[in-house]
């Protein structure tokens, strides 16, 4: 065996089948001697191969003509719409109602980086797996440095696990997620009544340092702000004022490890 170090990346290409067969043999003799990640990974291999054989037979019919290469370049393209044109005609859709409202909500959404997208990513992130009763966690907090080690491995920096049993929450764990941005952890609290709450963390490309501020989305409230390339998101069921001391009991404890 090489002294090459097994990555996540490593993990996957050895999953989807596209590594050498030297080092193909390494990463099977690590996931014999790692049988949690050989799970982990083994239940990925299910996904990928279930994923084959329900679209096996969609993968196997022709192109459509209209998605043909050589058709959309000799297709005319149509004139553009100039820009005053475009705006009547959003108003015109407003005005009938229904679908007018949600085009009208694309063109005033929030920016899509820094800081709000990484608010949203943790609203989105705290709906899919809070209410979760069977996995809402991929790694346990009793195995946090394992969780830690994945983290850094698919961040780039190595992430802080904010301590919030002073406040009555336990960490329960996390995971690693995916977002537009890029790989960020997810964590998970709990506390004796039934609470839950997320914290997400992830680089920062932009709003690298952003001050502290409050957001809702729908019955999700929450805090965010990033710090030296950093971002950190706070949310929760519960009132913003209610969270708002978590968030800076968060904010001190990483702050003070970086």
């Amino acid at each position: 065996m090489t002294d090459k170090p097994i990555s996540e990346d490593d993990l996957h290409a050895y999953v989807d089948g596209a590594l050498d067969e030297a080092r193909r043999g390494e990463i099977a003799s690590y996931l014999e001697a790692h049988p949690e990640i050989a799970s982990r990974f083994g239940s990925y291999a299910d996904h990928r191969s279930g994923l084959r054989s329900a679209f096996a037979a969609v993968a196997d019919e022709p192109i459509p003509t209209r998605l043909n290469l050589a058709h959309m370049i000799g297709t005319p393209r149509r004139p553009r719409v100039s820009g005053w044109r475009a705006a009547a005609a959003a108003i015109l859709l407003l005005a009938a109602g229904g679908s007018g409202g949600w085009l009208l909500r694309e063109m005033t959404s929030a920016p899509s980086e820094g800081v709000g997208a990484l608010a949203r990513e943790a609203s989105a992130n705290f709906s899919a797996y809070a209410s979760d009763t069977v996995r809402p966690v991929e790694i346990r907090a009793d195995k946090a440095m394992e969780l830690i080690d994945w983290a850094s491995a698919r961040m780039g920096r190595r992430p802080v696990l904010p301590d919030l049993s002073k406040a009555g929450y336990r960490l329960m764990g996390g995971r690693v997620v995916s977002t537009p941005h890029g790989p960020a952890l997810m964590l998970m609290y709990d506390d004796d009544r039934g609470g839950r709450l997320v914290m997400l963390t992830r680089p920062m490309a932009v709003d690298q340092d952003k001050a502290m501020a409050a957001h809702s989305e729908g019955k999700v409230d929450g805090w965010t702000w990033a710090s030296r390339g950093m971002g950190y998101s706070l949310v929760g069921s519960m009132p913003a004022d209610a969270l708002h001391p978590l968030a800076d009991d968060i904010r001190r404890q990483v702050s003070g490890s970086i």
